[in-house]
């Protein structure tokens, strides 16, 4: 922020906007504000003035003149009570109406007790005047920032209940069936629950996945037709591959490994060429 003749603004000297893509609400209390300062407000920002608590006026696109009801205290006066500064403080803040991209991610657990990551990438958006007024009341500031990892923090509770109510009751293998189901049910406690900070969900992605890789794995060789043992089986014997073990291709088969001769049509590494 830059107060320079009395001009507030939300652009730094270098052109960059504080508020950027992270931070939903700044506030800036400065002593120079005063009657006659010049608020300017981008278009993809709203200004609340406040003084002592009390809103004075939410401020759309422009520039205004700021009418504020401090006068300059005198010489000996301001000095003798006050320090010198006037008593009057005066907050601007900036509201960023752009949309923003939070992530939330955490754990749930299916009807196996098995566990189950989520991630949820949802945007939001401030859309009105009253909006940022139900905002700067209801969200408490961090600091003098109210970044995107805060509203993060307050829908994650509501994100886990909503996503839980469904995975609990379903089997594992059977969660992807449900994901929209679970995506709606998301999608509409936490319209509910962010419409109390004056925020606007706009649209919202979920991804469920096995918590665990190895069970990841598995399951994606089920999706392909294998059984659960020959998933298992498959899963070894791409481990093994990996390790450059020429008995990969037994494991997948499930059949045995003879060192020097063959084993039921498989034949190691060179047996062909008399090799060892």
């Amino acid at each position: 922020m830059a107060i320079a003749r009395q001009v507030i603004t939300s652009l730094q000297s270098d052109g960059t906007d504080i508020l950027g893509t992270k931070v939903l609400a700044v506030k800036i209390a400065d002593e120079s504000i005063v009657s006659g300062s010049l608020l300017t407000v981008e278009s993809n920002h709203f200004c609340v003035l406040k003084s002592r608590g009390a809103v004075l006026n939410v401020y759309e696109t422009g520039q205004y003149a700021l009418t504020t009801p401090d006068k300059p205290l005198l010489g000996s006066i301001a000095s003798g009570f006050f320090g010198g500064n006037s008593p009057w403080v005066y907050e601007v803040i900036y509201i960023n109406r752009s949309k923003l991209l939070i992530r939330s991610e955490g754990v749930a657990t299916s009807e196996e007790m098995a566990e189950m990551a989520y991630q949820v990438d949802y945007y939001i958006h401030v859309d009105t005047k009253e909006a940022a007024l139900e905002l700067i009341t209801h969200l408490p500031f961090n600091g003098h920032i109210i970044d995107t990892k805060e509203v993060a923090d307050y829908a994650g509770p509501a994100i886990e209940q909503s996503i839980n109510q469904i995975v609990q009751v379903t089997k594992m293998e059977d969660i992807n069936e449900h994901i929209n189901e679970v995506r709606e049910l998301v999608k509409s406690h936490l319209t509910e629950f962010l419409k109390t900070y004056g925020i606007t969900l706009n649209d919202l992605k979920i991804l469920i996945m096995p918590k665990d890789e190895r069970m990841r794995e598995l399951i994606s060789l089920q999706a392909i037709g294998l059984t659960p043992v020959e998933a298992v089986r498959y899963y070894l014997a791409l481990k093994m591959a990996d390790k450059g073990l020429v008995s990969a291709p037994n494991a997948a088969a499930g059949v045995p490994f003879s060192i020097g001769g063959p084993a039921t049509g498989f034949y190691p590494v060179g047996a062909e060429t008399g090799m060892k």
